[in-house]
């Protein structure tokens, strides 16, 4: 299968555009690695961020915001290294590290994600003066479970290499997205009308409102689409991402569901906290 998906096909005489683009080596080549550009791009700008919240207070340790823009650069970076050697990618054996090595920075996208969304939930059930602890664990938990049921995916891929495994693997992703999008619409939603019962002169209001607002909308419909998205891949090979010849579709999806959702919510949270003076920072109380 990786032997004859590295292998593409020859463009046909009077062939439309796409398949002329997705037959072309040449073209494969460039839009993989205008991929990798803009995921090194989204990468870089975590990293500073990181490095920017280090500098200005590295006596916070590290905080829920360092951590999302820590696994942010690690996610694209991954996914950077991955399209700046895609065509090498495809010609892994055996073939299930394929699709490990494609897999896993999507696995490492929903935790990234999923971290906020445990942000706000925890913001929510702190104003309602509800017990945190539980959501952490969980959140812990959940993420377990799932990395454990992938690697059980990948290894019974492994052993029983048919269509039908492929499909399975491909749905879980799908029914993570759909989970992750619920949570956004869940939790974003509840922070979000909170915040908006808040007094209108509350200080920060409006700008938090609109904050939560929009990363919660784009983080939704960018798991509704990664969600729909697989779902197609799983059951239309004219929708496969893991081979060389759909290299158009492999720009569009991975434009839609990763790159500019990333870029607009890095760019919307990207204010980072206030040197503290001297006397604000008082060392016993600051975790």
């Amino acid at each position: 299968m990786a032997a004859a998906a590295a292998a593409a096909p020859m463009p046909v005489a009077g062939a439309g555009w796409w398949d002329l683009v997705n037959g072309s080596t040449a073209w494969q080549d460039g839009i993989f690695l205008s991929l990798a550009a803009l995921y090194g791009l989204v990468a870089a700008s975590s990293f500073i961020q990181v490095v920017r919240i280090q500098y200005r207070v590295p006596e916070y340790g590290w905080t829920t915001q360092k951590v999302f823009q820590l696994l942010n650069f690690i996610v694209n970076g991954a996914r950077c290294s991955i399209f700046a050697v895609r065509r090498q990618v495809q010609q892994v054996n055996p073939e299930i590290f394929q699709h490990v090595i494609l897999d896993l920075p999507g696995l490492a996208f929903f935790t990234t994600y999923a971290m906020l969304a445990l942000f706000w939930a925890e913001i929510s059930y702190q104003a309602r003066g509800l017990e945190t602890e539980g959501l952490r664990s969980g959140f812990y938990t959940i993420n377990c479970v799932i990395y454990v049921i992938q690697v059980l995916l990948w290894a019974l891929l492994w052993h029983n290499p048919n269509p039908s495994m492929i499909v399975l693997s491909k749905l879980f992703i799908a029914g993570l997205s759909f989970s992750a999008a619920l949570g956004f619409l869940l939790y974003g939603g509840r922070l979000f009308f909170m915040l908006k019962r808040f007094p209108i002169e509350s200080k920060g209001r409006q700008k938090k409102l609109r904050e939560v607002g929009r990363v919660a909308t784009i983080c939704f419909f960018c798991f509704l689409a990664r969600c729909i998205m697989m779902c197609f891949d799983a059951f239309d090979k004219k929708a496969d991402l893991d081979v060389l010849d759909h290299p158009i579709l492999n720009f569009i999806y991975y434009l839609i569901v990763e790159i500019l959702p990333s870029s607009l919510v890095l760019f919307i949270l990207r204010r980072i906290p206030s040197k503290l003076r001297l006397a604000q920072y008082h060392p016993l109380n600051s975790g």
